[in-house]
């Protein structure tokens, strides 16, 4: 038996001394990943863990991605969406059903979706003797508590072995009863609960068994089998369809969040991918011009040089590692500039929009970038550009200049390929690919073509200084002590990093990253 238990507490420390007064033999595990617990011991066989969610920033706008996906064209649930969220037969009305209006719900305008809410602390205690878990998540105070929630338990790591039915029993859910159905295509596990009364700290009782003993260990395996095999493999979340209410402090719900999660999947989805196994670059140990902060103090000679600019962009996401830690990004442009902003980032979009259709990259490539494109229309009800949409825009910008560079380079690779059957014109000097790995924490794209140098230097050049061309006819005169002509970069485009963190968007400039132009020196 694994039992959960959440219940009214207005003190959190004092919840967990009862608790563990509770079980004298019970051993700790932590729940989410990426976050040490506190850890309080009542015995020298006694452990608790207790403390909130470390998730990455963009776990729960990747959770309405795929309820985006559960649905059918038909409007129905498929199969593999059944599956993904244990729920056991497509007749079951209560999963089954609010899985539907989940879905659907985040099908919709994004300013009329789904709402979640994260646990802000979680305990988790064991009696070995028994058998039996006990979980106690601490839900804050909000208004969202009104409505009926669906509780989303998603699991770290697929879950291994056959399928387990597992009956989860409570007076806080609706029905009491409910049986979740875990294979190893399910990915979460779904809840249906009641409304309760918001603006108190709540935490709520659920019971959990399976049939037989051989099931319980399998389902002890599935949650607490982790890496470690100290660590609860799910993580909590309590999602609410319907209305957005008048509180949007959370950044759960924030269009920022959602804006800049969905640029990563699109770039993800568009950027021409190179699955090489190739040794990583550590972009830090380039040179570098000092970091600029991208915001309302940026100057218009800044904004307006970043907007002509031809250079590559990175987006690093590389400390994102809280939901809770999305900046509000803001730009101000001048009223000329903000309008050739506009007309740039339409005209750009339109061009990859081809883009996206020449290079077969799929329907679901279109659909983020019309909803990129949406989130960066302001709200303000005014018509003018807030702050937010000024700076949403511009970032979604720079990175379809990105997607434009990266294409326009391939076609250029591909026409040089072409001409490779001329042995000639081969061998003369020119540019070539050469595509390098990026440190996997640096973010879209994984890898960046800095181009190389190969071909021919000798006579008659048509890509060499008079230094060279002399070098070469001293050579051709049998002194074969000094070095050759060489095929080289002789001009360089940069490399733009832009570092979305905490503590706001930066720029960093690599110089002289990628080769634009080759000669013989």
């Amino acid at each position: 038996m694994l039992c959960l238990d959440f219940f009214c507490c207005g003190a959190l420390m004092l919840c967990c001394t009862r608790l563990c007064g509770a079980l004298p033999a019970s051993h700790g595990r932590r729940l989410i990943p990426g976050h040490d617990p506190a850890v309080t011991e009542t015995s020298s066989a006694s452990k608790v863990s207790h403390h909130g969610p470390q998730t990455a920033a963009c776990f729960v706008d990747d959770i309405f991605e795929v309820l985006r996906d559960a649905v059918a064209p038909d409007g129905e649930l498929t199969n593999d969406s059944l599956s993904q969220f244990g729920v056991c037969t497509a007749s079951d009305s209560s999963s089954g059903s609010v899985l539907l209006e989940l879905a659907k719900e985040a099908s919709r305008n994004q300013r009329h979706g789904l709402e979640a809410l994260h646990p802000t602390g979680v305990l988790l205690a064991e009696e070995e003797q028994k058998g039996t878990l006990m979980l106690t998540f601490d839900l804050p105070p909000s208004h969202l508590l009104k409505r009926s929630p669906a509780l989303l338990l998603a699991f770290e790591s697929p879950p291994t072995g056959g399928i387990v039915d597992v009956t989860f029993t409570s007076q806080s859910l609706h029905p009491h009863a409910q049986t979740v159905c875990i294979s190893g295509e399910t990915r979460y596990m779904l809840l249906t609960g009641k409304a309760t009364e918001a603006n108190v700290y709540q935490k709520w009782s659920i019971s959990v068994e399976t049939k037989s003993p051989d099931m319980s260990r399998s389902l002890k395996d599935i949650l607490i089998g982790g890496r470690s095999g100290t660590d609860i493999s799910v993580v909590p979340l309590l999602l609410f369809s319907g209305e957005r209410g008048t509180d949007t402090s959370s950044p759960l719900a924030s269009s920022q969040t959602s804006f800049l999660c969905e640029l990563k999947r699109f770039l993800s989805d568009v950027l021409p991918q190179d699955h090489r196994e190739l040794s990583p670059l550590l972009l830090d140990s380039l040179q570098s011009l000092p970091p600029l902060m991208l915001d309302l103090s940026s100057s218009d000679a800044l904004l307006a040089g970043l907007i002509n600019s031809s250079s590559i962009t990175i987006f690093s996401f590389s400390s994102w590692s809280s939901v809770f830690q999305v900046h509000r990004g803001e730009l101000s442009f001048p009223p000329a500039l903000l309008e050739e902003l506009k007309q740039r980032l339409e005209e750009t979009a339109g061009k990859i929009t081809q883009v996206i259709r020449d290079e077969q990259a799929g329907q679901r490539a279109t659909e983020r970038l019309e909803r990129l494109k949406d989130l960066c229309v302001s709200v303000d009800g005014t018509g003018s550009r807030t702050g937010a949409s000024q700076y949403r825009a511009f970032i979604l910008l720079k990175a379809l200049q990105t997607v434009a560079r990266a294409y326009e380079v391939q076609r250029g690779l591909r026409a040089t390929r072409a001409g490779s059957d001329n042995p000639v014109r081969a061998n003369i000097c020119g540019l070539r690919s050469l595509t390098v790995s990026l440190e996997k924490r640096i973010g879209l794209p994984n890898s960046v073509n800095i181009n190389n140098c190969h071909g021919s230097c000798a006579f008659p050049m048509s890509n060499g200084n008079n230094h060279a061309v002399l070098l070469n006819f001293h050579i051709e005169g049998e002194n074969v002590d000094e070095r050759a002509p060489c095929c080289v970069p002789v001009a360089y485009d940069a490399l733009d990093v832009v570092d979305l963190n905490e503590h706001g968007t930066f720029l960093s400039t690599k110089k002289d990253v990628v080769a634009r132009e080759c000669g013989c020196r």
